[in-house]
């Protein structure tokens, strides 16, 4: 066992009443190992693989946000029999963050567990209470990597949770299946956004992967934006820290579009297991009519096919074109927000997912308003979804910036 995990033979937990539930005996052979260690293979070998896998659940991201004030620790089932090396079958990685007068728990894209084995959830969900509990929480927050189900909405009220409109992540998203050819992923855009690429190609476009050394101009980029937009954007050490923690690692790339020696676009493009995640991304408001960002979304696209991966998500576009689309109905288009975004990716093709949303489980409901509205604060001061900015040039569809997850 390694420096930072705790292991525990645990026989029972409770759930958020204290009443007892699960022995753990009498449902499989199992063990809870708690892991606060930076680097955690097994853990991390375990997400890259599992169908419910998600970057968001990786050591690396743990690591990443413990430098920007949460503290990650690692809820770990694992077979209690198996020698030498136990075999994880499901866990989550948790988040914690200060809130006034305790602290708010929460585990972004997981937990992660196949949703359809009912008594290995309901015994990992009753681990991260009496965890939750131990470390203080106000109030545990969820948001699986789980598309929206009725039946895994029960199965979460049933374990003490409860819908939540307050969400962190984006719940619905746009996500394109690389494993076609290249000819086939164009043919299947949309013909103005095929256009768009091409024609950043001929009037002189340039993508290429960018250094650390263009970690600047990307940063300059997004403050650029943020003040012509009005949007918030991160600090550049944390562009400079998501650099750090997983390009190195090949988890990512920067890419950059420019023209003439001029630096116009950046995105930040990450990648874990077979899924590719597109989180942050800005451009310039000079030559958008060179359409920078189609081409240098298709460079991006290309690296997460190259490396491997099935999927490409384009991380967030309204939630309102989610629900409609699970009503059967067809969305209304919108102005503002997100939609010019979703303008901008659904022109690449893809598949409409929405995931089940948050979930809140309230230890301390006197102080859970206040965890709330700390929570609010927090997404203000460090933004955590896609937002579409305005659009210059005519008819242009060039986004503007898109934030990542928090």
């Amino acid at each position: 066992m390694t420096q930072g995990q705790v292991c525990l033979e645990a026989t029972i937990w409770y759930n958020v009443g204290e009443k007892p539930i699960l022995r753990a005996e009498e449902v499989l052979p199992v063990k809870i190992r708690l892991s606060t260690a930076e680097d955690d293979p097994d853990w991390g070998a375990f997400v890259a693989t599992s169908p419910m896998g998600h970057l968001l659940q990786s050591p690396p991201w743990g690591a990443f946000k413990a430098r920007f004030g949460w503290r990650p620790l690692r809820v770990l089932v694992e077979e209690s029999d198996a020698l030498p090396r136990p075999r994880i079958l499901a866990g989550a990685q948790m988040l914690f963050r200060p809130l006034p007068l305790g602290t708010l728990a929460y585990v972004p894209r997981g937990p992660v567990v196949d949703p359809s084995n009912q008594e290995l959830v309901t015994f990992l969900l009753s681990a991260l209470h009496r965890v939750a509990r131990r470390e203080k929480a106000i109030f545990l927050k969820l948001e699986p990597h789980w598309e929206d189900d009725p039946s895994l909405d029960e199965l979460l009220r049933s374990q003490g949770f409860r819908p939540s409109p307050r969400t962190i992540q984006p719940r619905t998203t746009l996500l394109l299946d690389l494993a076609a050819d290249l000819d086939d992923l164009l043919a299947r855009m949309k013909s103005k956004t095929r256009y768009n690429i091409r024609l950043a190609g001929r009037k002189g476009v340039v993508v290429r992967e960018g250094s650390e050394e263009d970690l600047l101009t990307f940063c300059r980029l997004l403050q650029e934006t943020s003040q012509r937009d009005g949007f918030a954007v991160h600090v550049r050490e944390y562009y400079e820290e998501a650099w750090r923690r997983f390009v190195p690692r090949g988890m990512a790339r920067l890419f950059v579009a420019s023209y003439r020696g001029e630096t116009l676009a950046g995105l930040m493009v990450f990648a874990l297991g077979r899924t590719a995640w597109y989180l942050y991304g800005a451009s310039s408001d000079r030559h958008r009519n060179l359409m920078p960002n189609h081409l240098l979304q298709w460079g991006a696209i290309q690296w997460a096919k190259a490396r491997g991966c099935t999927t490409y998500d384009l991380w967030g576009i309204p939630d309102e074109v989610g629900r409609a689309l699970a009503r059967g109905e067809e969305p209304e288009q919108g102005t503002g927000g997100l939609w010019g975004v979703y303008r901008f990716k659904r022109g690449f093709g893809g598949r409409v997912a929405r995931t089940l949303g948050a979930y809140d489980a309230v230890y301390r409901p006197v102080l859970y308003g206040l965890g709330v509205r700390g929570l609010s604060v927090l997404r203000t001061l460090a933004p955590m979804r896609p937002s579409g900015g305005k659009r210059s040039g005519g008819r242009s569809c060039e986004p503007s910036v898109d934030r990542g997850p928090s």
